[in-house]
């Protein structure tokens, strides 16, 4: 997908490499003229050097890739991983590469959208500290491929990536649970149901904040707490604990912002830890 972008932004694609069936189809939709070959004659050939694989999986293939010999003096290589930073690339380091993490916050499908996709989106930049050359050129990169830069320095990194999967999937989670209960319920289409909800849901949170939080918790309703409790825990208990730690969180969010009287927050908090003891 950032090949791809990378060509229609004026690069020229040498090379390209996937192992998994999905991979090669996506390969051949979104680089139909661009040959497949194994890994280590990809990094041989180009100047820069885009990994796109899964997070374990990265540090052995740069090790290996390094220990071959593949890598060259002067190649930029880059990885898209948002759980690391440039430290993974150290062995490549070695050969006098310039290293880079650029990480799209978004989510792809591995469809031929997803490069549209990019185009809206940002890209966590991580590059040597002391390096401002190669945090210019991860920049430039990045905007040639029309999204927006963002600086995440390599001891953030971890925090950086736990609060993105927290937040993305996470909610594709939470949404799929509540449009199973809604079926669960009888009531369909459930997708279409909750869609405004949920979009207006995201968009007050974004622009607002704690403050944007409605609801039986924000509004210390402990009848209705107790009625969800016990309806969910006849009706799906695995959904059960997701809604006690999440209603908990929304407590004391509510409380910490003025939403939920200070006088209502105990007895939310003892409703919800009576069901967690259980």
């Amino acid at each position: 997908m950032l090949g791809a972008a990378l060509a229609a932004a004026g690069h020229q694609v040498v090379a390209a490499s996937g192992v998994s069936r999905s991979s090669v189809s996506r390969a051949a939709a979104l680089l139909p003229d661009v040959p497949l070959l194994p890994p280590d004659e990809v990094v041989q050939r180009v100047d820069l050097v885009l990994l796109a694989v899964p997070d374990d999986v990265l540090p052995g293939l740069v090790r290996g890739l390094a220990t071959a010999g593949c890598f060259r003096p002067g190649q930029i290589v880059a990885h898209t991983s948002g759980a690391h930073g440039v430290a993974v690339l150290a062995p490549a380091a070695e050969y006098e590469v310039l290293p880079l993490a650029l990480h799209p916050v978004m989510t792809f499908t591995g469809r031929t959208e997803d490069v549209q996709r990019l185009a809206a989106c940002s890209v966590g930049v991580t590059a040597p500290a002391d390096d401002e050359v190669a945090w210019s050129v991860g920049e430039a990169l990045v905007v040639e491929m029309g999204a927006e830069p963002i600086r995440v320095p390599e001891a953030v990194r971890p925090l950086y990536h736990a609060a993105l999967t927290h937040g993305a999937n996470h909610l594709a989670t939470l949404v799929t649970e509540c449009v199973d209960l809604l079926r669960n319920a009888g009531i369909e289409p459930a997708e279409r149901v909750i869609s405004p909800l949920l979009s207006a849901a995201l968009d007050n949170a974004l622009r607002h904040g704690d403050r944007a939080l409605t609801g039986p918790v924000a509004r210390g309703d402990v009848g209705t707490v107790r009625k969800h409790i016990s309806v969910l825990r006849e009706a799906s208990a695995d959904a059960l604990p997701a809604y006690l730690a999440l209603a908990r969180r929304a407590a004391h969010r509510a409380a910490d912002v003025g939403v939920l009287r200070a006088d209502a927050v105990p007895e939310i908090l003892s409703v919800l830890d009576e069901e967690t003891e259980r």
